[in-house]
């Protein structure tokens, strides 16, 4: 009697919205249009997947691909006869830097080959990951007291442990996240890209950020590149050329207060002007390298000739090892590795313009941009035409993440390749 008279009195209790359950929730009713236009999106969707699939196993791009392995072959030989004498002074090595800059290389063109086959589709689902890591990676160097940060030349830019080959510098991994995160989203915005909220503001604020972490190093080379390249990206996107004047205005602007005011690299631009008013101090690098330049003449003095690597020129075998270049092969062999790297260049950015669609264009307009602007900075500085900053020659600097990273960029290029429309 009792659970009789429970169950009459719960079947009589009037049900208020609290105890309603999910079932007698009503789902606004979809109407047989609406199901049919899902549908057919979700199959074209399927369809686009299994067509990128199919055309990701068309052949790669065999000229950039022999670039890139002319130019790092060749880099491997100018690094070995710029390095040794350093190398046997300081490690009684005389291989010591190009026997692992050799592996680095085989570990590079290992990734370059495995990205190269892979759908470049997948990387949208790295990008964001990769940003976060870049950012996280950025913050740990500029930490004070942090015993991973390693100092060098007055510079905190490198994470690892100090005495071993463990050693990197966080922003070639941001390079590598701002180009992959800015392609993804850009590829997905069109015509939103003219609007200051979605084509300008997200962009502008990770830049900002990861410009403000990388001049707290300072690493001001690294910061152009990567806002250079996250621009070309904007830029490409659809940006409008109005914010593009303002941008290069307040960069300007920038550039003057971080020289002008706070006097960061000020005696740099000083002995850009004219390095022999202070050859034995402050000038000595580009002296040197002036000098080395000049040494070559047109063939050059012979392959592993140059006299000025002899303990001479300071990083010959890093941000100087073009000078080397110079000096061993003359004007003619300078201007044949500086036609690779215009070739390297142009065939890039011809991938970009016959990518199968804006997501493709964009992976290699920024990688690409990368190439080109981290080349010009290096030459324009060897040889005086911009002032000294810290930043590498690709394939030819020592340094194993960098290089690794390179081949793995140029690897991308590949793989966007495989679906070109041609």
């Amino acid at each position: 009697m009792i659970r009789e008279e429970k169950g009459r009195a719960r079947s009589h209790r009037p049900r208020g919205d609290g105890d309603r359950g999910f079932s007698s929730v009503r789902r606004p009713a979809v109407s047989r249009e609406e199901l049919l236009a899902r549908q057919q999106a979700r199959e074209e969707r399927l369809l686009r997947e299994q067509e990128s699939r199919e055309l990701a196993k068309g052949p790669i791009d065999l000229p950039f691909c022999l670039l890139v392995m002319m130019l790092t072959i060749i880099g491997l030989i100018m690094l070995f006869s710029a390095s040794f004498p350093r190398a046997y002074y300081e490690d009684g090595n005389p291989t010591y830097y190009v026997a692992r800059q050799g592996v680095f290389a085989i570990m590079g063109v290992a990734a370059m080959a495995f990205v190269g086959k892979i759908n470049y589709q997948r990387f949208r689902g790295a990008a964001k990951p990769l940003l976060f890591l870049a950012i996280i990676l950025l913050v740990l160097v500029v930490i004070p007291h942090n015993p991973f940060a390693l100092t060098r030349n007055h510079a905190t830019r490198w994470l690892g442990l100090k005495g071993t080959a463990l050693q990197f510098q966080p922003s070639e991994v941001a390079k590598l996240a701002v180009v992959l995160y800015f392609s993804d989203t850009v590829s997905k915005k069109k015509e939103r890209m003219q609007t200051f909220r979605y084509g300008i503001l997200p962009y502008a604020m990770i830049l900002m950020l990861i410009a403000g972490l990388m001049m707290l190093e300072p690493h001001l080379s690294g910061t152009l590149l990567i806002l250079g390249a996250g621009a070309a990206i904007m830029l490409v996107g659809g940006i409008s050329w109005s914010w593009v004047t303002g941008a290069l205005a307040a960069a300007a602007a920038g550039m003057y207060a971080v020289v002008g005011i706070a006097g960061y690299g000020a005696s740099r631009i000083a002995m850009w002007h004219d390095p022999f008013i202070d050859a034995r101090g402050d000038g000595y690098q580009l002296a040197q390298s002036l000098l080395s330049i000049g040494s070559g003449g047109l063939l050059g003095v012979g392959l592993g000739k140059s006299r000025q690597k002899f303990m001479y020129l300071p990083e010959e075998h890093n941000d100087f090892v073009f000078s080397i270049v110079c000096e061993e092969l003359g004007l003619l062999g300078a201007a044949v590795i500086m036609l690779l790297f215009a070739a390297l260049i142009l065939r890039g950015y011809w991938i970009a313009l016959h990518a199968r669609d804006r997501f493709g264009s964009l992976l290699v307009v920024g990688v690409t941009t990368l190439l080109a602007f981290q080349t010009f900075l290096n030459m324009g500085v060897v040889t005086g035409l911009l002032p000294t900053t810290g930043v590498s020659l690709p394939f030819f600097s020592y340094g194993g993440t960098a290089l690794t990273l390179q081949l793995l960029e140029m690897g991308i290029v590949l793989s966007v390749s495989r679906q070109m429309k041609l």
